[in-house]
């Protein structure tokens, strides 16, 4: 019988791998080499989890738990053996999409996992799923001098937060079942896919112009 737990630490090692994968072509990307190219691929896959354990006082799981680092570092072998950052940019925008979108489900889902563990209210698990889901991608994007996504018009940490409520809800209810989680965390992922393509955004404080400040 699979558990809950179970279900949850699935889902982190997809989210480990995908968030991996999107820091491996942002590297590729940006011509960093072999070193830049981990050390990039590795902060955007860890770097939100340990901003969320950071935040309650603990030592990050990294540090006691060598499972993402394999998880990372098989991944970056498998991508470099694949030559994914050989295909047609179209292609790398689809792989970059579809990898942060599942790291982006995945990992609101199990920072808000560890919210509800340490019994915080809702503010407190919504903060740390939004943490662990956009504290990655923002390490990424200053790394390589990139406006983070988390500012650009566009829905993406708020899909961390709707996330992180639909599961206080379920949890409210007591309602959080493995059935739950993996429809949680596919809506997630397909939400924001559809986010992506159709280019929803939310509204500005003022319209865009086209010469800078």
């Amino acid at each position: 019988m699979i558990n809950n737990d179970l279900i949850f630490q699935l889902i982190n090692i997809i989210g480990t791998a995908a968030f991996a994968v999107s820091g491996y072509l942002v590297g590729y990307r940006k011509r960093l080499d072999i070193l830049g190219v981990i050390i990039v691929a590795l902060l955007t896959a860890v770097g939100g989890g340990m901003m969320r354990d950071a935040l309650v006082g603990k030592i990050p799981v990294i540090f006691k738990n060598n499972s993402a680092l394999w998880t990372i570092f098989i991944t970056l072998i498998v991508s470099w053996g694949c030559h994914m950052q050989s295909q047609r940019h179209h292609m790398l925008l689809s792989w970059f999409v579809a990898a942060d979108a599942l790291g982006l489900a995945a990992f609101s889902l199990t920072g808000a996992e560890v919210g509800i563990s340490l019994h915080l209210n809702w503010f407190g698990v919504i903060t740390l799923a939004f943490v662990t889901a956009v504290g990655g991608g923002i390490l990424r994007d200053i790394l390589v001098n990139e406006m983070p996504i988390i500012l650009r018009r566009d829905i993406y940490g708020t899909i961390a937060i709707f996330i992180a409520f639909l599961l206080c809800v379920l949890n409210h209810f007591q309602c959080i079942t493995p059935l739950s989680i993996n429809i949680l965390f596919i809506g997630g992922v397909i939400f924001r896919l559809i986010v992506y393509h159709c280019n929803i955004a939310l509204p500005g404080f003022q319209k865009r112009r086209n010469y800078k400040i």
